[in-house]
């Protein structure tokens, strides 16, 4: 779990930083754990293009993860790390004691041959295993956080990525999220407990475009250098944009502008992540 970075013999590999890969321990995916992966291109069912600059990229298996964590009380070893083409964040694969299969997503602290379980019981507080969020002590690191009770994980599933509870209160528990907002959420929903691995995503750089057409995505193209016809902001002599407000190609501003509705769910917001308050 380091990163790698080259001698600049090329100009790609003098800003080139890639992971190191060292947690990997096993290179091929569980073959009854993955399904077909069909690429769009970014276009929806009529062949029209509805989110622009994707295309291309390598081939990829979708690993089935257990976000929901539903083998309660079983107990499960870890036979591997492997890498995930599709998330950023690492999966372990866990055989369970009646020898099913499952893959999780791998937290700090989990290794080859480390016992996980889930249970809705009083468990040991470690990487790996998953609880409801009455039995998680306050500010515990968790990961694979459920919204509403039974439906799996929804959030926090990013690599380098943990939630903690900050306080309980009836039905509910105050989460801080890693983005710093404070939600709550209720209190038997489960978390798995522990802080996602690979930490270094973030330090990671492609190095060149080539690369970034490995992973499916197309070059971002920015609106000032498109035709009048193509985007609002497109047009004019030379490198003049004609002094408009940045938007979107459908003229909506795109700096700063608040676009949430008022929504049920906003009565569940304690701290917005900008650390504006919210009344409840």
């Amino acid at each position: 779990m380091g990163i790698k970075q080259y001698k600049p013999r090329t100009p790609s590999l003098r800003w080139t930083v890639l992971s190191d890969f060292k947690e990997i321990t096993k290179s091929r995916p569980e073959k009854s754990l993955t399904e077909p992966l069909k690429k769009t291109g970014g276009r929806n069912s009529q062949g029209r293009i509805t989110s622009r600059f994707r295309g291309g990229g390598h081939k990829r298996k979708y690993r089935i993860i257990d976000f929901k964590r539903d083998k309660v009380d079983v107990v499960g070893t870890v036979l591997a790390i492997e890498y995930d083409p599709n998330r950023s964040a690492r999966i372990a694969l866990v055989q369970y004691e009646d020898n099913e299969r499952r893959y999780m997503l791998w937290p700090v602290g989990l290794n080859k041959g480390d016992t996980v379980i889930s249970s809705a019981k009083e468990i040991e507080i470690k990487p790996g295993n998953a609880m409801p969020l009455r039995n998680v002590p306050p500010g515990t690191p968790i990961h694979n956080l459920e919204m509403k009770k039974g439906t799996g994980g929804k959030i926090v599933r990013s690599a380098g990525t943990y939630a903690q509870v900050l306080a309980k209160e009836e039905d509910y528990a105050h989460i801080k999220l890693p983005s710093g907002e404070v939600r709550l959420i209720g209190i038997d929903c489960m978390a798995t407990i522990g802080q996602i691995g690979n930490i270094e995503h973030n330090t990671l750089s492609v190095g060149k475009a080539g690369r970034s057409r490995w992973l499916g995505r197309s070059p971002h193209v920015r609106g000032v250098a498109m035709n009048p016809v193509d985007h609002p902001m497109g047009g004019g002599e030379g490198k003049s944009s004609g002094g408009r407000h940045p938007t979107s190609p459908w003229g909506q501003k795109s700096k700063g502008l608040k676009t949430r509705k008022t929504k049920p769910s906003d009565r569940f917001i304690i701290k917005r992540r900008k650390s504006k308050s919210v009344a409840t």
